[in-house]
């Protein structure tokens, strides 16, 4: 399947059907995910390597390869890379709608929330 590349790096859909999604996410050194809420699914992230940097409803969590963490739908979620090699996760989405439109961020690092 197709990957997407974004301003943080890098995502490829491994797979998906009714009411899943797998991606398989690179964040680069230094760099974020916007701030942001789903209204229609909820995900699970299994970081494989790298560090990371997960803030949920404004609480730090720091994971490193192996650890996981849950974000339930409407929870305000980002993830970033702080360290200095690439980070790798892999997301798992369950909803009944999983479309890229579903994203509201509250903050982003690259301008892309409308004014």
């Amino acid at each position: 399947m197709e990957g997407e590349n974004r301003p943080w790096g890098h995502y490829r859909v491994l797979d998906e059907g009714t009411g899943f999604k797998v991606k398989r996410i690179e964040v680069l050194p230094g760099q974020r995910l916007s701030y942001q809420r789903h209204a229609s699914r909820s995900e699970h992230w299994f970081v494989v390597t790298g560090k990371a940097e997960v803030t949920l409803d404004g609480v730090r969590h720091r994971l490193e390869g192996g650890a996981s963490i849950d974000i339930p739908s409407g929870t305000a979620h980002r993830i970033a890379n702080p360290g200095t090699e690439s980070l790798m996760f892999v997301e798992v989405q369950c909803g009944g709608y999983l479309g890229e439109d579903d994203i509201v961020r509250l903050e982003d690092d690259y301008g892309r929330i409308p004014s």
